[in-house]
C-alpha cells in the first residue's frame, strides 16, 4: 500500500494506515507531534494507536531533540527469534512439561532470578563487555541507584502483560524460539524519571501534551536522558539475549545435537541516531522496527495468530520503518468486558498456554488482523518466514 500524507502538521505525516481508522484521541496525538518544532517528520505505522504523548506505531524524526514519552516507559522493548535444527515432529507429546520447563528457566511475571544469572555458565554465551555494562550502573541517574541488585536479578526474565516466549514452527515444519521483552523495571523507572525532568523544563511550558516534553541538544539534561537511554536498550538488548540463551539451553537438554541458527533481534522501542534528508536526525521509533534494506525483523500477532520474519525494504518515505506486531484495537480493560476465559480458550485452541482471566486481556481479539497489517506494509518488507506458536508462555 502506499502511504496517505496528512495535512494539518508543520512536518509531514505519512500514514501506512487508513486515517478515517485511526481513533481520533491518536490522531490528534499525531497532529500534536508534528507541529513541534524540532519534528522533521513523523511516518505511522499500520499496528497505530494511542499512547500516551505519542502513538504506539509511530516513527518521530525530530532534529536536534527527542521526546521521551515518545520511546515508551519499557526502553529497549523488542524481539529476538532463533530457528532451530529440529522439526515439530521432534517435539514431545507433553507439552505442558516442556511449557514448565521453560518457565521454571526463564521467570516470569513479577519473578526474578534468586540471584544473578551468570553468562559465563551460558553455552557460547558473549561475555565481552559485560562486566563494563555493570560498571556504567554507577552512572545513571541517581534516582535509580537503589535498583542496582533488582536490575541484576530481572536480568533475564520475561515481565508480564503483552511480553511472551514461544515455540513456534515454520510453514517447512522447523522450530523456531521467540520471545518479546525489554529493559523490565530498571528501563521504566529511568523513563519516568526522565519524563518528569522534561515536563519542568522551561521550553516544555506550552507543549498542548505536557506528556510531548523533549530534551534539546546541547544541555545537560538531554545529555544525561541519553545516556540512561542507551545503557537502557543495552540492558534490554542482554535481557533478550540471556533469556534466550536460557531457553536454548533447556532444549539442549531435549533434544540431543540441537543446533540454532543465528539470532535475530530488534528493539522496537528505542532511539537511534540516523540521516534521513541530508540531516542528521534523533529517529524514535515507539511500536515500530528498524527496516533498513536488508535488515531482519519479527513481527508478531498476539497469542495464536502467528508472527512473521521479515526482510526491510529500505523505504526512506517511513524513515526505514515498519511496524512492531498486529497492535492493538481495544484497551485492557475492554478487552476484559468484552471476552470471557472461554472465548480465551476457543481463540488459544491448539496452542499450549494460560487459559485464565490472568491473561484475558491479551486474547487474539483484543489485537488487530496480522495479515491486514501485513498487506498495508507490503512497500516497507517482506516476508521471509511465517511461523505458528506451539507453545505460549506469559506472565
Amino acid at each position: 500500500m502506499a502511504y496517505t500524507e496528512v495535512a494539518g502538521g508543520r512536518a509531514p505525516i505519512r500514514m501506512w494506515a487508513d486515517p478515517m481508522e485511526v481513533e481520533p484521541q491518536a490522531m490528534r496525538q499525531l497532529h500534536n507531534v508534528a507541529n513541534l518544532s524540532w519534528t522533521h517528520g513523523v511516518a505511522v505505522m499500520p499496528d497505530v494507536h494511542y499512547g500516551m504523548g505519542a502513538t504506539v506505531g509511530s516513527v518521530i524524526a525530530m532534529r536536534d531533540a527527542v521526546s521521551p514519552a515518545a520511546v515508551g516507559v519499557d526502553i529497549g522493548c523488542g524481539m529476538s527469534a532463533v530457528r532451530t535444527s529440529i522439526k515439530v515432529d521432534d517435539l514431545p507429546d507433553n507439552l505442558p512439561y516442556l511449557r514448565s520447563r521453560l518457565e521454571q528457566a526463564v521467570p516470569v511475571g513479577f519473578h526474578a532470578h534468586k540471584r544473578p544469572v551468570d553468562p559465563a555458565r551460558l553455552h557460547g554465551f558473549p561475555t565481552a563487555g559485560w562486566d563494563d555494562f555493570w560498571r556504567r550502573f554507577d552512572d545513571l541517574a541517581p534516582a535509580v541507584r537503589a535498583r542496582r541488585e533488582r536490575a541484576g536479578t530481572q536480568m533475564g526474565t520475561l515481565g508480564g502483560g503483552n511480553h511472551f516466549l514461544e515455540v513456534c514452527s515454520d510453514d517447512d515444519g522447523a522450530v523456531w524460539v521467540v520471545l518479546h521483552s525489554g529493559s523490565r523495571n530498571i528501563g521504566k523507572e529511568l523513563a519516568e524519571h526522565h519524563i518528569e525532568q522534561a515536563r519542568r523544563l522551561p521550553h516544555n511550558q506550552d507543549l498542548p501534551d505536557r506528556d510531548l516534553a523533549v530534551f534539546v541538544a546541547g544541555t545537560p539534561a538531554m545529555e544525561a536522558y541519553r545516556r540512561d537511554l542507551f545503557w537502557a536498550q543495552d540492558y534490554a538488548r542482554r535481557n533478550r539475549s540471556v533469556m534466550m540463551a536460557l531457553v536454548c539451553d533447556v532444549l539442549r537438554k531435549h533434544f540431543t545435537g540441537i543446533t540454532f541458527d543465528r539470532q535475530i533481534s530488534c528493539h522496537h522501542n528505542y532511539v537511534a541516531e540516523e540521516s534521513y534528508d541530508g540531516l542528521d536526525l534523533l529517529v524514535t521509533r515507539k511500536g515500530a522496527i528498524r527496516a533498513g534494506a536488508g535488515d531482519l525483523g519479527i513481527i508478531p500477532g498476539s497469542m495464536a495468530t502467528g508472527t512473521y520474519i521479515v526482510r526491510g525494504l529500505g523505504n526512506t518515505e517511513a524513515f526505514n520503518s515498519a511496524s512492531h506486531g498486529a497492535g492493538r484495537k481495544m484497551s485492557r480493560s475492554k478487552a476484559k468486558r468484552t471476552f470471557t476465559v472461554g472465548d480465551l480458550e476457543a481463540q488459544t485452541s491448539g496452542v499450549e498456554c494460560r487459559k485464565d482471566a490472568g491473561v484475558l486481556d491479551e486474547i487474539p481479539g483484543a489485537y488487530k488482523d496480522l495479515e491486514s497489517v501485513m498487506a498495508a506494509q507490503s512497500d516497507l518488507v517482506e516476508v521471509v518466514a511465517r511461523l505458528r506458536q506451539i507453545i505460549c508462555v506469559k506472565g
